[in-house]
């Protein structure tokens, strides 16, 4: 019997996890299933690099169903000793700044599997680039066993307190698992409420400054926001 295959409007998938399995197995499961989902639909994965905890499972799973994987990881944090080794392309940057820009350069969507401060800090701010106009890309939370109920609760108190537009609300898709995930990030329309919409952002070159300041360089800054 010939395999299905599900076409997508995407090329390539950016998912943002825990560098740790977690405490239940419930979230490393929800790791490989998303791994094989982005096997099923022919979906690239773009991820932070490595081969620890979740990033590693998910990484692996699309590795090992013959998908293209692309780690992006800053050069200090390469030692094999603090990440593992990285399955498929592995693409060295100078920072983290410079790591978040690359792997939402190089993706159509994204995706949060359950994860810590990191990966809350990278879904945040994909989340602003899209309620500020620079991507129209859809982000994804997979709220395995309600881990983002909590999350999503703060988020609707921001909006029904006048800090989130009801209209930016929608930025955010979730779902339980990742076949019902996927699907709605292949079903979603960008909202644009005319505020900031389609903001283009323009940063000056500093060819005669110092490249590296502090933080962040112009460089990194004019790439992050060219999306």
């Amino acid at each position: 019997m010939e395999e299905k295959v599900v076409y997508s409007r995407f090329k390539s998938v950016c998912v943002f996890c825990g560098s740790s399995t977690g405490k239940r197995k419930c979230y490393r499961d929800a790791a490989i299933e998303l791994g094989q989902e982005l096997v099923a639909r022919r979906l690239d994965l773009v991820y932070g690099g490595g081969s620890i905890g979740l990033m590693g499972l998910v990484s692996q799973a699309v590795h090992l169903g013959g998908g293209h994987v692309l780690g992006i990881i800053p050069r200090t944090l390469m030692c094999k000793e603090i990440t593992g080794e990285t399955v498929g392309e592995v693409r060295p940057v100078a920072d983290m700044h410079q790591r978040k820009a690359e792997m939402a350069r190089h993706s159509d969507c994204f995706i949060a599997l359950p994860g810590g401060y990191g990966t809350l800090e990278e879904l945040l701010e994909v989340i602003t680039w899209a309620q500020l106009g620079i991507h129209d890309k859809p982000v994804g939370l997979l709220n395995v066993d309600g881990y983002y109920n909590y999350l999503l609760t703060f988020i609707d108190k921001a909006v029904d307190d006048g800090f989130i537009k009801p209209s930016q609300r929608h930025i955010i898709v979730s779902a339980p698992n990742a076949k019902e995930l996927v699907q709605k990030l292949e079903e979603y329309v960008p909202v644009h409420d005319g505020v900031i919409a389609k903001a283009r952002w323009e940063v000056e070159k500093q060819q005669h400054q110092q490249q590296q300041q502090v933080g962040f360089n112009a460089t990194t800054l004019q790439t992050e926001v060219a999306l």
